[in-house]
């Protein structure tokens, strides 16, 4: 259909759930306010996030990763695999290196049937710190703060409140975390399974997390939880974290849909 508006084009993708568009940044100066629009699930495309696509002779690709709120993020883990998987699906490419804020991901096919891919992304090596709680109004977290490239609070539970929620939104607030913080609600299923919930910074609730699924394995393995490998069931499906000398995550890319968006 043929408006007569000025359009840029995009590739939604999801990856359990966790949805992006992907987008040439090409001609789009306010990258922020535009992800706003972009990702606005009333009055836009609707997506947790856009990766925002470069040319760089460093990488296949580089992106830089905006949520939904608008917010720049460093890393997101399922974003770094649908751009992978777009990228492969242009270029029948099975080794994809994709430039993010928080360094280079190389991201291995392992399989596709049609617009579904499966990849192992190497995601680097994941900075544990010292357990401590947060308090707040409503009641104390003992939680873990990991880094994989941005920042994660993993709070260990026998079961999910049922305002969880609420919950993940006030330790996001407390002031032990200036710069915001994404927040996993772990419990223990087994030596290499867990279940989790996700609550991510300028988000909110998400259906899966590829970092958050990384920090919360990664700390669960070095509490003598589990063992490697992990398998991490989330509301949007499972995905594979691996430690070794660093941590892999293995997990589904789905090219959803394309189309134009009218400036």
């Amino acid at each position: 259909m043929k408006s007569g508006s000025p359009s840029i084009g995009f590739v939604k993708a999801s990856a359990c759930g966790n949805d992006f568009l992907i987008v040439d940044s090409l001609n789009i100066s306010d990258l922020a306010g535009f992800s706003r629009r972009l990702c606005d699930r009333h009055n836009g495309v609707g997506a947790d996030g856009v990766e925002w696509t470069f040319l760089t002779p460093d990488a296949d690709l580089a992106v830089r990763l905006f949520n939904a709120d608008g917010s720049e993020a460093e890393i997101s883990g399922n974003g770094t695999r649908c751009v992978a998987a777009y990228f492969a699906s242009q270029h029948n490419q099975s080794a994809v290196r994709i430039k993010t804020a928080a360094g280079i991901k190389d991201c291995t096919l392992i399989d596709r049937s049609l617009a579904h891919f499966i990849f192992e992304t190497a995601m680097g090596v994941p900075e544990i710190g010292t357990e401590f709680t947060v308090n707040g109004s409503s009641g104390t977290f003992h939680g873990t703060p990991v880094s994989i490239g941005n920042p994660h609070f993993v709070v260990f539970t026998d079961r999910f409140p049922n305002n969880w929620q609420s919950r993940a939104a006030e330790i996001q607030r407390q002031p032990e975390f200036p710069q915001g913080v994404n927040v996993e609600f772990v419990a223990i299923r087994s030596t290499s399974e867990i279940n989790i919930h996700f609550f991510e910074r300028g988000v909110g609730e998400t259906q899966s997390s590829g970092t958050g699924s990384c920090a919360a394995a990664a700390a669960a393995i070095a509490a003598g939880l589990c063992q490697s490998p992990v398998r991490v069931h989330a509301p949007g499906g499972t995905q594979v974290v691996r430690w070794d000398q660093q941590i892999s995550l293995t997990g589904p890319a789905d090219l959803v849909c394309s189309g134009e968006f009218f400036i």
